[in-house]
């Protein structure tokens, strides 16, 4: 199988600013949305924003807000990796993210999970064992939003009467959908318009999440956030960028994101962090037969993208290597997919 030679390339954005490395807040908001800007000059397709709450080092609560000024500075097509919708209202998130797609001329795609740190839930009154039904009713409550059709839903968790959501958004945002358990997938399998992968570790189960569902895995959506480190020197670029790595990292730990805190120890070192393979560290060369490979094999990857700055990273030292990855792997990336193309 030969993938899509419309791969997008794309930048994930999380904007924490964190104590010891602190900026004022608007200089490092007009720093990154400059750098996004400039990315999209160098030839990237996508941007990427995050979710979370109630962080001491400002992780972006409002992606939306983000997402629409990035709109109106770039044609570039704007996403969430990933929005925490069992704690969102979807009736507000549906209207929001509408108004976004119209804003952007159609650039925006909605994607969501089911969340897993206690504080936000609990501030926001809603149980964490819920999470299942939350994300498949805020799902459908959505989707019947964007119809323009009237919603009159009841579920075990929301109920909406009988009203039309307006302004309906001309192009519908797709609905992606994140996860790292297998019940998780399976629903983005079953109910997403894609799926948001992290470091391509779930992509099989995805697929085999689409025959269950019934559904042909050709015609399966893949949108691939990575934890990578690409530079001509990537062990020299880590010598900067490790510390920064080691912070982020170690914060998800503690909220849970990957298993019960008191059970998931952190990292101790970045060196640590690259032995365990949670990030990986290539060179122009490798980047590009990884991702070839990659893709080749999963023609259901539509998207590819990587943090272009840690948490607290000076940003010369990310655009840095934004640059280098624009120049010395996207074009090439590209050039071999279209041999393998027309090599069919």
């Amino acid at each position: 199988m030969v993938s899509n030679v419309d791969l997008r390339f794309g930048l994930w954005y999380d904007f924490r600013n964190p104590v010891g490395w602190h900026q004022p807040y608007e200089t490092f908001y007009r720093q990154l949305l400059e750098q996004i800007e400039w990315a999209e000059s160098l030839g990237y397709n996508s941007v990427w924003l995050t979710e979370h709450h109630f962080c001491d080092d400002g992780y972006t609560p409002s992606p939306l807000v983000i997402g629409a000024a990035i709109a109106e500075r770039t044609k570039l097509n704007i996403g969430t990796n990933l929005m925490l919708l069992p704690i969102h209202d979807p009736i507000r998130l549906a209207e929001d993210a509408a108004t976004l797609s119209i804003l952007s001329g159609g650039r925006f795609d909605l994607g969501v999970a089911i969340g897993y740190r206690q504080l936000e839930f609990d501030v926001f009154g809603r149980s964490l064992k819920h999470r299942p039904s939350l994300i498949e009713e805020g799902v459908e409550i959505i989707r019947r939003a964007w119809s323009g059709e009237r919603i009159n839903f009841k579920g075990k968790r929301f109920e909406v009467p009988d009203i039309r959501i307006t302004p309906v958004p001309e192009n519908p945002p797709l609905l992606l959908i994140g996860g790292m358990s297998e019940p998780a997938i399976n629903r983005a399998a079953r109910i997403g318009d894609g799926f948001l992968s992290t470091n391509n570790d779930h992509h099989d189960m995805y697929i085999e999440g689409l025959k269950l569902a019934g559904k042909d895995p050709s015609e399966g959506k893949i949108y691939a956030g990575q934890w990578i480190i690409v530079d001509e020197d990537p062990e020299r670029s880590w010598h900067i960028a490790g510390k920064h790595a080691l912070y982020q990292l170690n914060e998800y730990i503690s909220w849970g994101a990957f298993g019960p805190p008191e059970q998931v120890p952190q990292f101790e070192s970045a060196s640590q962090i690259v032995k365990a393979g949670a990030y990986k560290l290539w060179d122009g060369p490798t980047a590009v037969k990884e991702i070839v490979q990659l893709v080749t094999n999963r023609p259901q990857i539509k998207d590819i993208h990587f943090f272009a700055q840690l948490p607290g990273e000076p940003i010369e030292n990310g655009s840095k290597r934004v640059e280098y990855f624009a120049k010395n792997v996207i074009p090439q990336v590209i050039t071999q997919l279209k041999k393998k193309q027309e090599q069919i």
